[in-house]
């Protein structure tokens, strides 16, 4: 008996340190939260009380990244380790079918290996059903979150300016009228099904407000969206509500956990993505129109989802995560008040979403991939800055190190463990690591960033001296520029970060 006990401690002490815990983790998940849009991080003009006490609690990093200045691809990497531009994983369509495949291992499946319980609640945008064929919402909605890892699932399927304007509990639409069948894309003929205004030929359905020509397709509640809708109409969301809806189904979730098995929470926010529709209680809380606003409203979710781990005692052994898939964009698409425009430029009031960085979403520069990134894990992680270079890319290797798992080489190949930055204890954190927008991809080297481009040398910016990005020195630097470009070609060629 002493025998076993001195070896069961030997076993116990050799994890990682908190494996033997086995922490809960629970990731909220901003959409289009630049990097100035929080108080902490610079935010004078958005108070945002719940996320910055999160922060005074846990470790707030300088230098932390989602993989790309665009939602679909960094949802993407995070979940599965692998860079969207390996597989030409891009802003989907509102049909579009899984873009993750079901035999690859995912963040969701690693937690599940752990014998974790596994949810996502909120906006999904990584695309549902087989590729070739044509996704049936009066049926099974398959496959999509449960056939990657997830064990629950209540999602947004698309964005909130994309077709269906419905949500998807498991494999079904929720609350859908069989007597009213919804078709995405293409209806067919003579159907039943509720007509829907067309934007583009009915511009004064738009009652919300304007949107451009791209938005203007379905209208539902006033507002424009991308792509052709019909039927569904009994099962069709609230915008206004759509926070409050995602926080009750957390808050359900939570309160169904226990603390004898672990679990993995994975909370999506709309906000702060166009169309903006903040709760009525939100609208006016700032200057700055309803992107500042539906920001208010994101924050208010993130402290009610940590409230609700509180309730149920859940708080002190979880480490929660927030953070952003993509940086900032003011109008994009609707006319909702969130940009003075001067000159052809844009301003927000005085306020700079993207902070002292340049760009923001959809742009290859730090602005569309610096976010907010925050952990937070009571006991553990000591509460200060960070200024280790970080990406959201790497959990699936630093969860692996924390549960004690060994990944296979085919797993998750671009995630590399840097367990010890999440946990504060390493403040370098990578010595590289890359961002990609669009089809652009470039490469973050200690301080120098390289952007590839056709012109002669490419971009390099030390961003030491010029974290705005500002001056490119890549003609006074012809060699360091070279360097960074082969091993960026070198990255892409291997086809894996990890080992690199």
């Amino acid at each position: 008996m002493i025998r076993y006990f001195a070896t069961l401690m030997a076993l116990i002490f050799a994890l990682p340190s908190g494996a033997a815990e086995r922490p809960n983790v629970v990731i909220i998940y901003g959409d289009d939260v630049g990097y100035g849009d929080v108080g902490v991080y610079g935010a004078k003009k958005i108070p945002t009380p719940f996320i910055d006490k999160i922060a005074s609690e846990g470790l707030r990093f300088t230098d932390g990244h989602c993989t790309a200045a665009t939602c679909t691809p960094s949802r993407y990497s995070m979940l599965t380790g692998h860079y969207g531009f390996r597989n030409g994983v891009r802003i989907l369509p509102p049909d579009a079918p899984l873009s993750i495949p079901t035999d690859i291992l995912t963040l969701p499946k690693l937690f599940r290996k752990a014998g974790y319980s596994t949810a996502v609640v909120g906006k999904w945008h990584l695309g549902l059903g087989r590729k070739g064929t044509r996704v049936d919402w009066n049926a099974e909605v398959k496959p999509g979150p449960l056939e990657v890892g997830f064990d629950y699932s209540f999602l947004l399927p698309s964005t909130n300016d994309r077709v269906p304007c419905v949500f998807v509990e498991n494999h079904r639409v929720v609350n859908l009228d069989p007597k009213d069948p919804l078709y995405v894309g293409k209806a067919p003929e003579g159907h039943k099904s509720t007509v829907y205004p067309y934007g583009r030929t009915n511009p004064e359905a738009e009652t919300y407000y304007p949107a451009d020509h791209q938005h203007s397709e379905t209208v539902i509640n006033g507002i424009g969206r991308i792509g052709k809708m019909w039927g569904g109409e009994s099962a069709l969301w609230d915008d206004e509500m759509m926070a409050d809806e995602f926080v009750k189904q957390a808050r359900k979730y939570l309160a169904k956990q226990s603390k004898e098995k672990p679990f993995f929470l994975y909370v999506s926010s709309q906000d702060i993505h166009v169309p903006r529709a903040p709760h009525p209680r939100f609208q006016g809380r700032t200057e700055l129109g309803k992107r500042g606003d539906a920001m208010v409203q994101f924050d208010w979710m993130v402290g009610a989802v940590v409230s609700a781990l509180e309730e149920q005692g859940l708080a002190e052994n979880t480490i929660v995560v927030v953070s952003s898939d993509n940086g900032p964009v003011y109008d994009d698409g609707y006319e909702d008040g969130s940009t003075v425009r001067k000159s052809s430029k844009e301003a927000d009031r005085g306020h700079d979403a993207s902070g002292p960085f340049r760009g923001g979403k959809y742009q290859i520069y730090e602005g569309g991939t610096r976010v907010p990134f925050i952990v937070k894990w009571p006991g553990t992680i000591e509460p200060g800055v960070s200024d280790a270079l970080v990406s959201q890319i790497d959990f699936i290797a630093s969860f692996a190190q924390l549960l004690d798992i060994k990944l296979a080489a085919k797993d998750a190949p671009d995630s590399r463990n840097t367990l010890e930055a999440f946990l504060g204890r390493d403040r370098k954190g990578l010595n590289f690591t890359l961002e990609e927008a669009g089809k652009a991809v470039a490469i973050r080297s200690g301080n120098w960033k390289f952007i590839p481009g056709k012109k002669a040398g490419g971009q390099l910016y030390d961003l030491s001296k010029d974290q705005g990005e500002q001056k490119n020195v890549a003609a006074a630097n012809p060699e360091l520029a070279r360097k960074l470009g082969a091993q960026l070609q070198a990255l892409r060629d291997v086809g894996r970060l990890r080992n690199n």
